[in-house]
Order: structure tokens, then sequence, then C-alpha cells
């Protein structure tokens, strides 16, 4: 098999994004040189700067990658370690081996080196106690417990090692490819470190994922042990619509934070870290997000259900079969731009026959000038049958040509 894509672009002007990149498709797939050159995967700064150490600024519903500073390189994540917690919770809830109502005990291990005694960030609960799973996600999220943490991961994996684990296997199925867990406090360890892209991957699943849950991000405060504690998310009170998501610090990572806002219907997640105080981390994550909103667009370029594109089909009853996404296709833009969009649809092809409706053929690429905007996979519109014997000989006859030309090319 070979890998086709669809390449043309245009500047996009008054006509809008959507009008371009139709353009750009209904020229079809065409067979890309080899070696050629590709688009770059990191956007533009556009002039914006920023003194976090890693930062990297996304669009939710698309992906879209809108700015990005150091966003692979790996640090250690403090407190911002306890999202990877809550969606491991998040994710024993959706498959049915906890419930809200289970209800953990405050071990000694975990009051000593979480709670009260430990001088860091607890849920003050007391030892020996019983907490129910819903309060022991507010003592994480809202609180940032220690001890809640440790007591989530030993009611549910019996220590912190093996809750680690778990934190792990979650963290390679959602994408999260440079990162490794010690722990579910985010507690100081050589070995527990992230990055900001990984953090806000894991933030849009987060949000995407367990919509019934993320309220907890943007709870105020929690009372518990008769102690009342505040989020301590600073954005949440500067009205600039954040209603999440955690914050984090160790003398080792600096100060962090993962904040998650909304205006106007378009939702950005904003990953700082490295700071040098809280001042610091609240201004840098509040500027990203203003600057984000600021700056960008979002703009409609494919419908729920239109066909973006045809692939050809190897031994079918059709030739080819036409190719939509899930849902809308939206890229963000600068506004009043006049960036370029390339638009290319990869694929392993042509695709062997028989083709199911629904079954993933390929993906969607958008670049914004030589960055990266958008990835979306898509599937088949429709269904394709084996063909007869005479048209699979045919394909097979056209695809040795191919083959061999292609190999006689190379070999120039």
């Amino acid at each position: 098999m070979r890998s086709a894509f669809a390449s043309v672009s245009r500047r996009v002007g008054r006509t809008g994004a959507r009008a371009v990149l139709a353009a750009l498709i209904a020229t079809g797939l065409i067979i890309g040189p080899a070696g050629a050159q590709q688009p770059k995967d990191k956007p533009d700064s556009g002039g914006f700067q920023t003194s976090a150490e890693s930062a990297i600024l996304i669009e939710a519903e698309s992906g879209s990658v809108l700015y990005e500073k150091n966003a692979d390189h790996q640090f250690f994540p403090a407190s911002l370690s306890k999202l990877m917690t809550a969606e491991v919770v998040f994710n024993e809830l959706r498959e049915g081996n906890v419930k809200m109502d289970d209800e953990f005990i405050i071990s000694e291990h975990a009051w000593r080196k979480g709670g009260a005694p430990a001088g860091g960030s607890a849920m003050f609960a007391a030892i020996h106690s019983r907490v129910k799973v819903s309060d022991l996600i507010q003592g994480v999220i809202v609180q940032s417990g220690n001890d809640a943490c440790i007591a989530i991961a030993e009611g549910i994996a019996q220590n912190e090692e093996q809750f680690a684990r778990l934190m792990n296997g979650r963290a390679h199925e959602i994408g999260m490819t440079k990162s490794s867990f010690t722990n579910p406090t985010g507690l100081h360890d050589p070995g527990h470190k992230t990055t900001a892209r990984d953090l806000g991957i894991l933030a849009r699943h987060i949000i995407r994922t367990y919509p019934e849950h993320y309220h907890y991000y943007g709870q105020r405060e929690f009372m518990w042990n008769k102690i009342r504690q505040q989020n301590r998310n600073p954005l949440l009170a500067m009205n600039i619509g954040v209603d999440g998501m955690k914050t984090g610090f160790t003398k080792e990572s600096g100060y962090g934070l993962v904040a998650s806002a909304v205006q106007n219907g378009m939702r950005l997640i904003a990953v700082v870290s490295g700071l040098k105080n809280a001042k610091d981390r609240a201004d840098e994550g509040k500027k990203l997000l203003e600057w984000g909103y600021r700056t960008f667009e979002s703009k409609l370029i494919f419908a729920e259900g239109q066909n973006i594109a045809d692939a050809k089909v190897f031994g079918g009853a059709k030739g080819s079969v036409p190719l939509t996404a899930k849902r809308e296709v939206r890229v963000m833009v600068p506004k009043n731009s006049t960036e370029k969009l390339i638009a290319r649809i990869v694929y392993k092809g042509p695709v062997p026959a028989p083709v199911k409706d629904g079954q993933p053929v390929g993906t969607l690429k958008v670049w914004r000038n030589d960055h990266l905007a958008l990835e979306m996979p898509l599937q088949a519109a429709d269904s394709v049958e084996p063909g007869s014997t005479p048209q699979r000989a045919m394909d097979a006859a056209v695809e040795l040509v191919i083959t061999l030309f292609r190999a006689g090319v190379q070999g120039l």
C-alpha cells in the first residue's frame, strides 16, 4: 500500500476558510513525491511571549494548538499530577468498579504522608476514618489533599505503587507519550515527570470524556472535618471565563497551572509551568488565555456528515469511497487573517475491499501557513463490496504497474 493525500493551498480571504478548503479538496487525491517537504507542526507565536519555562494553549473542541513553548520538555508536575489521579477515579466509576458512595479508609500511611502531620496540602481527614469516594474526589480536586489521593490509591489499588501503574496505563491509552507517574500526589520523585503537551491532552480528555464530573474543578470551596478550604485556582475569580482545572507547586517544579476557560462558546486550555511564584503563575496563565481569545476565532470548514474527499478502493465494486468526519470540522485561524491553509487527506491506499460504512480510513490534516492546526480522523461514508473477478484483476494490474513505476523512479 502507498500513502495518498490531497494537498493544495489558497489564501483565506473574505470568503472564509470553509469555501477555501472546499476548493482545495475538490481537486482530489494525489500521490505525494518521495521526500516532499512537510509543513512544520509547531504554531507561530505571533509575537506572544511568556516567562513560563513550558507552556501550551489548546482549543478544546478541535485540539488545535494555538501556542507552545518547550511543550515537550519534561518537568516535575507537582499537584498537577492530581489531574491524572482524578482521571483514574473517573474511569473506575465509569467502568463500574467504584461507586460514589463507596467508602475508603484513611490509613495511618495516608494520614502521616499526606495529612496534617506532613505539612503539605491536605483534606485533613481523620486517621482511620471512612470517607466516601464523592468526598475524596472533592478533597483531591478542590483542596488538593495528598491524604485524599493516597486514600483513593489504597482503596482502588491497595497501595500507591500499584495505583501509579494504573495512572501510567491510562496515560498511555489517552496518548500522553512523555509522562511517567510514580505516585498519586505529585510529591517529588525523580521518575515522576510529564510535559505541558501531555497535560493539555489530559485536560482536554477529562473535559470531553467526563462532563458529569468536570464541575468539581470549578467548585470554589469544600469543607471537611470542620475545615473549610478554598479552591487554589486563582483564575476562577478573575471573570475571564475560567471554570477549572488545577494548580501545582513544589520547590523542584516551581509554580504550574492548568486552566480551562470558555468565552463566546469557545473553550481554551492553557498550561504553564516553571514559574517563580504564585503571582507569576496567575499572571502568565491569564495572559495566555486572553491572548488566545483576542487573537483567534473558530471557522467552520465542513458540516457534520459532509463528504470531505474520496479514497481510492482496491478490488471493490466501486473505485472509491467518500470520506467524512464524525462531527463538524472547525479550524482555529487568526482574526482578520490572510494566512494560507493547506489541507491534506492522508491514508494508506488504495483501501482494500470490502469497506464498511463508518470504517476508519484516514486523517484530515490542516496546516495554517507552515503550522499544524488540526488533525481529524476520517471514516468511510458508505460501504463498498468486493468487485467481480475482472475488476479485482484490473485493479491488481494497475497497482502492480504503479508500484513498479514508483520503484523505478526511486531507484534513479
